[in-house]
């Protein structure tokens, strides 16, 4: 039994025509391929690389990916939701905020410190104001999010965590 399997490799090597190679062997080198140069035009099947540059960002769609982009208030409306006066009474409560839906227009908070939805102010902590609408917030004692349009009126930075004190009207 033993003598059969040397026996048998040899009967498959002599049936190879004797040419074993061994494939670690690098005593040879193979010999590279040759391209002809030629130039490529568009019949070769060239493929043209893509524009890299960039067109303008149009304010107004939703397309754009900057807060200018995405911001529809104008100059005028945060004019007015930041020249209010100091609040008398109604304070709610402090709230740390983020930016919420960038797409949803307008001037708003969502916090849990309300239950129904109603005008107030918001205050940054070192003076900003802004009048916005409160909206209630499920989730319980967590914190709050804020319109894009409330946070540029009010200088917050699009991924700052602001600390607001917020006032019913």
């Amino acid at each position: 039994m033993r003598s059969i399997a040397p026996l048998s490799l040899c009967l498959i090597l002599a049936a190879c025509g004797g040419e074993f190679k061994n494939p670690f062997d690098q005593s040879e080198t193979p010999e590279p391929i040759i391209v002809e140069d030629a130039p490529l035009d568009a019949t070769d099947g060239a493929i043209e690389a893509p524009s890299t540059e960039a067109g303008p960002i149009e304010v107004g769609t939703t397309g754009g990916t900057d807060a200018a982009a995405l911001d529809t208030a104008t100059e005028a409306e945060k004019e007015a939701v930041t020249n209010v006066p100091a609040p008398v009474s109604g304070f709610l409560g402090e709230t740390v905020a983020a930016l919420g839906d960038p797409t949803k227009p307008g001037f708003w908070l969502k916090t849990p410190l309300v239950t129904e939805e109603q005008e107030g102010r918001i205050e940054r902590v070192g003076g900003a104001v802004a009048q916005v609408t409160l909206i209630p917030l499920e989730g319980g004692a967590g914190g709050s999010q804020i319109s894009l349009s409330a946070m540029r009126a009010l200088d917050i930075g699009l991924t700052d965590l602001a600390t607001l004190k917020v006032y019913s009207n």
